[in-house]
């Protein structure tokens, strides 16, 4: 039926023939489509608002009829982008996609002066409020402020009382949940001050979806978002103790957060340094990162890591999230921080009674934009008042960390509200009644079902909140960021009002829609585009590369290479274990206990052979991974202390604290090898009953080379070679040159070599099979050998190639340190020197005492040279940084 009813060239203009087929809004709200009350006589005709006339108008029916792709390509550049929103619940590794609707929230021009203008109050009277519970207290010691709701608050923190000065803004950026009242006007449900997230999400809705409507944009004249991102830098550079020279870093709890992904992308939109704590170090009362050039001070600290978890020393010692130290670099002076430690504790909603009085009080104005009505129950008149009337309410924690969340009364049963009533009776401070909200509607598109009039497409309407961000432009004023993450009821229904989220938020299955203003004026051309480079200046553009994202590059490259080597050597061991020989039985015995690939309390290889290769199997997954146990090979004592499948969940978490170097098809790779590892080995062990055959498990084995390989491939030939690569490069030929010499000098000891299988067996372990028998064909003599795996300096397997890889690329990675790299380089083997006659002679037992002796120091040399690089260049901690008490 729509293709018929859009078809038609005798039709009336689109927005008519949409608002044909769009619902009307729940009975008693607002509704965005036609900027009236539902349910009203001004809303029976349902024609739309002139905005969204306008928007589909420029549209027209074959722009209707296009939503359905348009929503497709939407969806696919959310997985391109990579844009998750992590649920905690859910785990890390099942982050779920960027939940973004197609239609805009539309606001026009006089009503967005009505809310910038009531924002920008709100943030002054935040800005003035911080500075006075740290400062003077005047509102405390008036009873303005309830000083039991204060100091009471666990996000109020005596160490910051008197950490900034009050010339200086402690709030750069504040944000507003507003909702519009059925009477049209907006409220403030709740105002994030602490660590205020959404502006990174904010962003990609707006990069996502403008493109999707460039000429409804154009036309609608939407007001651009750079110039009050522009106006948030400059405010910060001012601020900053260095002015222009300023380095400006965000700090992100790390990629366990629910919004890493905005953090990522908010960092690189405003081009500066995504960091975590451990990136960063303070001396001397100053804040440094640690890169691989050294220290670099910073003194602009944009921060999404909650008050309590800033600084170890002075607030919660257990965290690792912080900077020790930094709590003191703010009171000196030497940085600047948005947002300052405590302004958690004005997020609390039981102080939205007192916001007018305050307003009054530090502003002498009355508040623009009105609170949602709510009660504090620690004042006994108002729960005394209220408690007869609990249905009415939404009852909400006054502190966080309360373990209750906002419950509906109205909701619950009476058996429910009686013991919830006990509660707030026997804590009444604890519990702040807020009156529930009826939020505006607005339409959201969404394909109709089989017995709509239009099978295609509707429109749906779903309740909408705004966050509206406030940014300190440092000269003492805000601007209003003209746009706001709006947050939209998911398409079963949810409501806010609901038992478990009254205000919507993205952890119960909100989506997103970009919201656009439209512009009272000009629309502002600004960009946060840098000005264009010279070619003088083009060479020496670099990429700092942090401590932090250094030491995961350098582990990404370790577990990379753990991960193959483990997987070539299970390969090996289950290929020979039924019928080697007796030294090469003994061989795979001390390395599979080496490597952790059995456990200690595994009977050896030459007495029990089936119970150590059933342990070996078994050993491939972690205990607890649900396959079935063995009970042959023993109970916990035996199980190993890694296994294959912990070399890959290491490589993935490496990879998961890199994503924002990564590409998408080296995420993806990593991402899948340990699933796909893990999920079809434990079929085979489960269809085995405790016995997997094993040509199925070499199956699997197969199947992990090839997706190892990939990501070789993906890290050598895909990967910038920057200092970060470099390092990856060395850590890889690290734990490359450590396993084969100790491998090779371990063979040799046991005499593996005057075994044919044996020397099969070494040339497995270096994955030089086909390179040997193309090179010396069936001979099975040392010397080639030798020279094949210790010396020849093109065999990228070669003792001698990895040494020497290693040595080329730590010079060209510390090139800022001739005096470090020289000591470390002139420390590391140089296999290539080696008088080969002199390694490949035996004494007369058979030993090959010197050959052993020069493996050994190369293993030790590969490990000495793991700590050198942790300690210069993830640490920096060297003696001079150390001080001696006498």
């Amino acid at each position: 039926m729509q293709s018929s009813l859009l078809a038609d060239d005798d039709l009336p203009d689109a927005a008519s023939l949409v608002a044909s087929v769009a619902q009307r809004a729940t009975p008693g709200h607002f509704d965005e489509w036609c900027a009236s009350v539902s349910g009203t006589a001004s809303a029976a005709g349902h024609l739309p608002a002139p905005h969204w006339r306008q928007f589909f108008d420029t549209l027209g029916t074959e722009g209707w009829a296009d939503l359905g792709a348009r929503a497709q390509r939407v969806q696919a550049r959310v997985r391109e982008d990579g844009a998750t929103y992590n649920i905690y619940a859910e785990g890390v590794d099942a982050p779920r996609a960027w939940p973004l609707e197609l239609l805009p929230f539309i606001v026009p021009a006089d009503e967005w002066a009505q809310i910038e203008a009531g924002v920008t109050q709100r943030a002054r009277l935040m800005a003035a409020t911080l500075a006075d519970i740290y400062g003077p207290q005047t509102l405390l010691r008036d009873a303005l402020l309830p000083a039991s709701l204060i100091f009471a608050h666990p996000h109020y923190l005596r160490p910051a009382c008197g950490l900034w000065p009050a010339e200086r803004c402690g709030l750069h950026i504040a944000a507003f949940d507003l909702a519009r009242t059925p009477e049209g006007g907006f409220r403030v449900l709740s105002q994030r001050l602490q660590a205020p997230s959404g502006l990174g999400y904010l962003l990609e809705n707006r990069l996502i979806i403008g493109p999707q409507f460039h000429d409804q944009f154009a036309d609608l004249r939407v007001q651009r978002l750079a110039g009050t991102f522009r106006s948030l830098l400059d405010g910060l550079v001012r601020a900053s103790p260095a002015g222009e020279r300023s380095r400006i870093v965000l700090l992100t709890p790390g990629p366990l957060n629910e919004t890493y992904f905005e953090q990522v992308f908010l960092a690189r939109y405003l081009g500066v340094t995504l960091v975590e704590g451990s990136d960063l170090t303070v001396r001397g009362k100053k804040l440094f990162l640690k890169t691989l050039h050294g220290l670099e001070q910073v003194h602009v600290l944009l921060r999404r890591v909650d008050d309590e978890f800033l600084d170890p020393l002075e607030l919660r010692p257990d965290s690792q999230l912080g900077v020790p130290g930094l709590l003191q670099a703010l009171r000196a002076g030497e940085v600047v921080m948005a947002n300052a430690p405590g302004a958690g504790v004005l997020e609390s909603p039981g102080l939205a009674a007192f916001w007018p009085g305050v307003a009054e009080r530090l502003l002498g104005e009355d508040l623009l934009l009105p609170a949602s009505t709510s009660w504090w129950c620690g004042e006994s008149a108002v729960w005394s008042r209220q408690r007869d009337d609990l249905a009415s309410f939404v009852v909400a924690p006054t502190f966080p960390d309360s373990g209750f969340g906002p419950r509906v009364a109205a909701l619950m049963g009476e058996a429910e509200r009686r013991a919830l009533r006990d509660r707030i009776d026997a804590d009444p401070a604890a519990y702040t009644l807020q009156a529930r909200v009826r939020p505006s509607e607005t339409p959201v598109w969404g394909h109709g079902s089989a017995d709509s009039a239009s099978p295609g497409g509707q429109l749906h309407p779903r309740a909408a909140v705004m966050r509206v961000f406030a940014l300190a432009d440092g000269q003492g004023g805000w601007q209003v960021l003209p746009g706001a993450l709006t947050r939209v009821a998911n398409r079963s229904g949810q409501q806010p009002g609901s038992a478990h989220d009254p205000w919507l938020s993205m952890q119960h299955g909100s989506a997103s829609v970009d919201t656009w203003v439209i512009a009272s004026g000009a629309v502002d051309k600004s960009t946060l585009l840098p000005k264009p480079l010279t070619a003088d200046e083009l060479g020496g553009v670099h990429r700092a590369v942090s401590s932090r994202a250094a030491e995961n590059l350098f582990w990404l490259g370790r577990y990379t290479e753990r991960a193959e080597n483990s997987v070539r050597l299970v390969r090996l061991m289950l290929e020979m274990l039924r019928e080697g020989s007796e030294p090469v039985l003994r061989l795979l015995d001390r390395l599979a206990r080496f490597h952790g690939l059995v456990g200690a309390g595994v009977p050896g290889v030459l007495k029990a052979p089936r119970v150590f290769e059933r342990a070996l199997i078994h050993g491939l997954l972690p205990r607890g991974h649900g396959a079935p146990v063995d009970a042959s090979i023993g109970g916990p004592m035996y199980g190993p202390t890694t296994s294959v499948a912990h070399n890959l969940r290491s490589l993935r978490q490496c990879a998961q604290a890199l994503r924002e170097r990564l590409s998408p098809e080296h995420w993806k790779l990593i991402h899948e090898v340990g699933d796909h590892f893990e999920q079809h080995l434990g079929v085979v062990l489960s269809l085995g009953e405790g016995h997997a055959p094993v040509p199925d498990v070499l199956g699997v084995l197969g199947r992990a080379t090839t997706h190892l390989a990939a990501i070789t491939g993906a890290q050598t030939d895909r990967m910038t070679r920057d200092d970060g690569w470099r390092l990856l490069s060395v850590g890889r030929q690290i734990e490359r040159l450590d396993m084969l010499s100790h491998a090779l000098g371990l063979g040799f000891e046991l005499k593996v070599h005057e075994a044919d299988d044996g020397f099969h067996l070494l040339l497995g372990m270096f994955d030089s099979v086909i390179t040997y028998r193309a090179q010396f064909q069936g001979r099975r003599e040392v010397l080639p050998l030798l020279h094949l795996l210790a010396m020849d300096t093109d065999n990228p397997r070669s003792l001698a190639w990895v040494a020497r890889t290693m040595r080329d690329r730590l010079r060209k990675l510390a090139r800022h340190d001739p005096l470090w790299v020289h000591q470390v380089t002139r420390d590391l083997p140089m296999p290539e020197d080696w008088l080969l006659a002199r390694m490949a002679r035996a004494d007369d037992k058979g030993r090959h005492t010197e050959l052993i002796e020069a493996l050994r120091a190369c293993s030790t040399a590969a490990r000495g040279l793991s700590d050198q690089i942790s300690r210069h260049l993830f640490a920096h901690v060297e003696s001079r940084d150390r001080t001696v008490w006498q």
